[in-house]
């Protein structure tokens, strides 16, 4: 029997709110705000959840068009960081959040760098996993290297392309299966709206590196990011709140590749502990078998 689809709930201005869920053990605890990537949903911290639901109240959230979040209103032609970013400030506002911590997974801590220039006083400490900083000339070629190619080759087969490049190593496999089973929600028409958030990616970049970020901050990146850890050890050498741990023997999307080394980290920055700069882990490589009896959790 096929899922049944959650019906959209609006605010009171007749935005239509983001699909989300609310897991809060203490009702008093602090909230965390978690932001996936591309392609991702909710599921995307599914490592996560365990771990800081007795210190938390967290807020998953799927991002427009991801997961359940359907037929968002109001719908725009093609989408901008603004528009994405406004989705999440809109819910948070609805729910009466006026402090958060926030956690982001690859392109969600660009989104999170715009909702941190928008809405300061809304984010306590960010933590950005496999984040994104990097305006270079290379980045500047993948980028407009996947636009290009989206007018060539169907966005499923593209997705799993650079979802190669980004995860090559066969010790990331999980990941890529992960975000290729969850990208299936996305339509074409979808994506192609995504995809245009290309435009407004380099000047939002520039913007938030080359400004004091005044928050602590905590980057999360795998050892074999090799596309995106040099623009964030760059930015964490030169913003003094932010630090950098890298998980050794993983790659981009280090949350679910090492999961209890990630969750283990992130904790001990949010209860101001220390946080070792480089951490090595293991990752097992996954048997398909595995993989596939995935789908029933």
């Amino acid at each position: 029997m096929p899922e049944a689809k959650p019906k959209p709930k609006q605010d009171i201005n007749g935005h239509t709110l983001l699909h989300h869920e609310v897991i809060a053990e203490n009702p008093d605890a602090p909230w965390l705000v978690f932001v996936h990537g591309a392609g991702g949903s909710i599921r995307t911290w599914k490592f996560q959840i365990e771990a800081f639901a007795p210190h938390f109240r967290l807020l998953l959230i799927d991002l427009r068009d991801h997961g359940y979040s359907k037929d968002i209103l109001p719908e725009f032609p093609a989408y901008d960081f603004d528009i994405v970013a406004e989705d999440i400030l809109i819910l948070t506002d609805h729910l009466g959040i006026k402090k958060a911590h926030f956690m982001s997974l690859s392109i969600g801590s660009v989104i999170l760098q715009k909702i941190d220039i928008e809405r300061p006083d809304l984010v306590d400490r960010m933590i950005m996993a496999g984040a994104i900083f990097d305006g270079s000339r290379a980045m500047h070629w993948f980028v407009h290297s996947g636009k290009f190619l989206s007018y060539i080759l169907p966005y499923r087969a593209l997705y799993w392309l650079f979802s190669f490049i980004v995860l090559p190593r066969r010790n990331h496999r999980l990941s890529r299966y992960i975000f290729r089973r969850q990208s299936r929600r996305l339509t074409t028409r979808e994506y192609m709206k995504w995809v245009e958030l290309y435009k407004p990616f380099f000047r939002l970049i520039s913007d938030y590196v080359n400004r004091p970020v005044m928050k602590k901050g905590l980057v999360v990146m795998g050892s074999q990011d090799h596309i995106f850890f040099g623009s964030a050890k760059r930015f964490t050498e030169i913003q003094k709140n932010m630090r950098l741990a890298v998980i050794e023997n993983c790659g981009h999307v280090c949350s679910i590749e090492a999961p209890e080394v990630f969750n283990e980290l992130v904790l001990r920055f949010l209860q101001d502990l220390d946080v070792p700069k480089a951490v090595a882990a293991k990752p097992m490589p996954m048997r398909w078998s595995e993989l596939k009896a995935l789908q029933k959790g």
